[in-house]
């Protein structure tokens, strides 16, 4: 398949792999697409795996909604739903870098039904996150997002310098010039920005991941700090495991081969829990 519905909008998919493999759906962050998991894609493909990466909400122009309540964790999360009943999946496993590993931890918690396992990159749980910004730098390092509340300026803020705030948080460079061409219409970012600006409507707490579970964590994660990381086991009620890694915020750029170890060892491990 190369996209599916929801309503009114239509999502672009990337699908590799055999159909007769384990499924596993891949969900990029901020700002990328379903691009960025090509190197983790094939790798997943060589050890007999499915994957379906979609461009989310916002990225294409074909499922992007104006209003900043369509960006809520709780229609995120029904997006990925919508691909697993439009390519005839009962359950898959999720995996999440950034943005998209809050959607893989809202995905754990309340749609247990259709998730085997989830593997979540950089992001700690939503609950240990806030947990972390009264008792540690997380609050200064999420400043940020205060920032982008504001109508318009971000958009041409960052369009402007997509290049350089990519490689300045770590991204290889053939990654950061894909990107900043990408993102260079302010109008690319607006859909991406309305996840952040959509979390002053957030009022129901993500509960704990109920399905096994991989967080993969880069120590030089200049966002994303270590209190949150270790924070996060409190939130897992199943077999669990922390990854430390020794980088920054682009795992899926810089330790792609580490990642999809994790993933891979994830998915035949939830299996053989679940045998």
């Amino acid at each position: 398949m190369d996209s599916y519905p929801r309503g009114a909008l239509t999502f672009p998919v990337v699908d590799v792999g055999p159909r007769a493999g384990a499924a596993v759906v891949l969900l990029h962050g901020f700002p990328q697409d379903s691009w960025s998991w090509g190197p983790i894609s094939r790798r997943l493909a060589d050890a007999g795996l499915r994957t379906l990466a979609p461009d989310q909400r916002g990225y294409a122009d074909t499922a992007r909604p104006r209003s900043r309540r369509a960006y809520r964790l709780s229609e995120l999360s029904l997006d990925v739903v919508a691909l697993l009943d439009a390519a005839g999946l009962e359950r898959a496993h999720v995996v999440g870098h950034d943005w998209g590993g809050a959607v893989a931890w809202h995905l754990a918690a309340r749609h247990t039904d259709r998730i085997a396992s989830a593997t979540v990159l950089s992001t700690p749980h939503p609950a240990a996150m806030t947990w972390s910004l009264l008792r540690s730098r997380q609050a200064l390092m999420s400043g940020y997002m205060a920032a982008f509340q504001l109508p318009v300026l971000p958009e041409r803020y960052l369009s402007a310098r997509m290049h350089g705030f990519y490689r300045s948080t770590g991204m290889p460079r053939e990654a950061a010039e894909r990107y900043a061409e990408r993102f260079a219409d302010p109008g690319s970012l607006t859909g991406p920005l309305g996840w952040y600006r959509a979390l002053p409507l957030t009022r129901t707490r993500v509960g704990r991941s109920r399905v096994p579970t991989t967080y993969l964590w880069g120590n030089q994660d200049v966002a994303l700090g270590r209190v949150a990381a270790e924070r996060t086991a409190h939130y897992v009620s199943a077999d669990y495991r922390f990854v430390e890694l020794p980088a920054g915020h682009w795992l899926l750029e810089t330790c792609a081969d580490e990642v999809a170890g994790e993933i891979i060892d994830r998915v035949k491990g939830s299996e053989t829990l679940t045998a």
